[in-house]
């Protein structure tokens, strides 16, 4: 007894140190192993090789020392159109005797904007566009957060800013009226009142306004004064191959080079998967329009989506229109070439992946369908042969008011493409390699998601209708994605494959099942609540409460565009829905719309308001949005006794909260 109790260690002791050394060896041998296994995994980085020069320098400033710049033009841009201004912007720069330069803010440290007055006379434009419900483009969203988050002293810094917008929306260029406003807290100088594009009417006429008056304010602030006439500048040169492999061609890839070829995660805008689309069928029973439900699987590409989240789509031209430019131009279409950046040290090398053909770059590359802009007008102006036609091209390019009525009216009312405009006026013959340089990226067509991860998670669903109509010239234009997706039909033998990606959305189903909520969402508005109610009905079969589910669909006819109706009412039947609420705006005399049937459920929309339900608007921002809008601060106002102001206030707080949210387009 006397030796035991005089031992160092009992058997409790040796228990607890044996289970402690195992968690140690745990620690230091097995868990280390799995870390190393996780660090040992890179994810796919897709660098776009054909913009970027290889010695590539996050710091702008330097880059504009080296280069001998003092002007760098941001531009936050979803589309396209603010990173086309931003450089029209930067070329006008040496008319003034100033030195430009194109910047992402997501490729440079924009902490370097405390060091622009360094150089003299520095300026800093900021072409800024607003996303969804007031958001931040995708490409500057770390400078939002920066310019929220940082407390940088910007004095000396000077600056203007061009926003654009839509005014359909609530929350109107609010990037471009938050950076701007934003700047000037942390010390900067504004030189020129602040810009705003509203691409509801005319956008390219607000930014010529704008710009006409912001150089000559430019010219005061700098005691400078403009060198002379506006004269067109190449900046892509061009450099034809004839020996290149076919493997070293781009073929529609959107930024590394045989993408499409070997598919590699993680997908995303560079980088898409191609999805097989292994349904698309017809919504509309009959009519003479168009409105189809697609599925494309995902499987294997390891992405995740939610139903409210949107699909990108990279749609190709019609061939046609490609065969008509190429007979237009006399071009060899088969013809590889490069479109090269005259400056060496510019961070985009080239307007879109090259080496490629003409063909490729028209087909996957080029926005062919869109009208052109003034800046376009005025190069084309340069290889005019008839002196009238020449004359007739610089006037619509002016900043006139003769100049943006002409302009308005003849290429934007009657919806002139830029190869309507070489056809209507034959002594224009501008070389095809200067014509891809002006025409615009094509873009990703974004669709919300009508389907839910719940039933399916590797497939995903839309529901688009099919754009077309007929131009005041008389020419047929069909919407470059929706007709090309209409071709693409599976068979037996071969499901049709797309390029695709998901965008996230905060377009979201309240955490809690049990919340109620309403859903309006006439025509293809319905899609993102189609998903949402799937979500719900696999909620109640796994015995989670839910609350009340109501929808306010409406279309012109029931019996030609009243699409899911089948699965509408079998949700209803089920429990699912709660209450279905239909407007066929043309099956009586006067036309009834979703909103007419919102204010005759004034009181079911109060009390599940009071419940504290959320409510979401997913269709036409332009009408329907504002109108449904209104009848909401009406029934405010009526049942919760409060002035139009406190109306408006309570709705602010239901936007603010995640309550009353909008998923909407012009």
């Amino acid at each position: 007894m006397a030796g035991n109790e005089g031992s160092m260690f009992g058997t409790l002791d040796i228990l607890m140190l044996s289970g402690m050394a195992g968690v140690a060896l745990y620690w230091f041998v097995f868990r280390k192993k799995k870390e190393e296994e996780v660090a040992s995994f890179k994810p796919l980085k897709v660098a776009p090789a054909m913009d970027r020069s290889e010695s590539f320098d996050p710091s702008f400033i330097s880059k504009m020392k080296k280069m001998g710049r003092n002007v760098v033009v941001f531009y936050g841009s979803q589309t396209g159109t603010a990173e086309e201004f931003a450089g029209r912007l930067a070329k006008d720069a040496s008319r003034y005797g100033m030195k430009g330069m194109v910047a992402d803010p997501e490729e440079y440290s924009m902490e370097d904007l405390t060091k622009l007055p360094d150089i003299e006379n520095a300026l800093a434009i900021f072409c800024m566009a607003t996303y969804g419900e007031g958001d931040p483009t995708d490409n500057s969203q770390e400078f939002y957060d920066w310019l929220q988050e940082g407390s940088e002293d910007l004095t000396g810094l000077k600056f203007a800013v061009f926003g654009l917008g839509n005014k359909t929306y609530e929350h109107y260029n609010a990037m471009g009226k938050y950076v701007d406003k934003r700047l000037e807290e942390l010390g900067a100088e504004r030189i020129y009142e602040q810009g705003l594009g509203d691409d509801d009417a005319n956008i390219e006429e607000d930014f010529i306004t704008w710009k006409d008056k912001f150089w000559p304010a430019v010219c005061e602030n700098f005691g400078i004064t403009s060198i002379g006439e506006d004269i067109s500048m190449r900046q892509y040169s061009l450099q034809t191959h004839d020996d290149i492999p076919s493997e070293k061609l781009f073929t529609g890839e959107p930024a590394r080079l045989g993408s499409t070829r070997t598919q590699k995660p993680p997908f995303e805008a560079k980088n898409p998967f191609l999805a097989s689309i292994t349904v698309n069928r017809e919504l509309h029973k009959k009519g003479d329009r168009s409105c189809m439900h697609i599925e494309f699987d995902i499987t294997g590409s390891r992405i995740r989506y939610d139903a409210g989240d949107h699909i990108a789509v990279y749609p190709t031209n019609n061939s046609e229109l490609v065969d008509r430019f190429g007979q237009r131009l006399n071009a060899d279409l088969g013809q590889v070439f490069s479109l090269n950046n005259v400056d060496e040290d510019a961070s985009k090398r080239h307007p879109f992946p090259c080496p490629t053909t003409y063909r490729t770059a028209l087909l996957h590359y080029l926005d062919i369908t869109s009208c052109p802009r003034t800046n376009v007008l005025k190069e084309l102006s340069d290889y005019t042969e008839d002196a009238k036609d020449k004359a007739f091209l610089a006037s619509m390019a002016q900043a006139t008011p003769e100049g943006k009525e002409l302009y308005t009216d003849w290429i934007i009312n009657h919806h002139r493409t830029l190869l309507h405009v070489l056809e209507d006026l034959p002594s224009v013959n501008p070389p095809i390699d200067h014509v891809c340089e002006l025409l615009p990226r094509l873009q990703a067509r974004y669709y919300s998601i009508s389907s839910s991860p719940k039933i399916n998670a590797t497939t995903v669903a839309i529901t688009a209708v099919l754009i077309e109509y007929t131009t005041k010239t008389g020419r047929h234009q069909q919407g470059v994605a929706t007709s090309w997706l209409k071709l693409k039909r599976p068979t037996d033998d071969l499901q049709p494959k797309v390029p695709v990606f998901v965008r996230k959305s905060q377009f979201r189903l309240p955490f809690k099942p049990s919340i109620p909520v309403i859903m309006i969402g006439p025509g293809t508005g319905l899609a993102p609540f189609r998903g949402f109610i799937q979500d719900r009905q696999c909620q109640r079969k796994d015995g989670k409460p839910v609350g009340e589910t109501v929808l306010f669909f409406g279309c012109r006819h029931e019996d030609e565009d009243f699409i899911y109706e089948d699965e509408l009412k079998a949700f209803l039947e089920d429990g699912t829905l709660t209450q279905l609420h239909t407007a066929f705006s043309r099956d009586q005399p006067e036309k009834i719309y979703v909103q007419h049937l919102l204010r005759q459920q004034k009181d079911e929309v109060w009390r599940l308001l009071e419940l504290g339900g959320h409510i979401y608007v997913c269709g036409d921002a332009r009408h329907m949005a504002h109108d449904v809008d209104e009848v909401l601060h009406d029934i405010v106002i009526e049942h919760g006794n409060m002035t139009r102001e406190k109306a408006s206030d309570y709705l602010k707080k239901m936007r603010s909260r995640g309550r009353y949210s909008c998923d909407v387009w012009s």
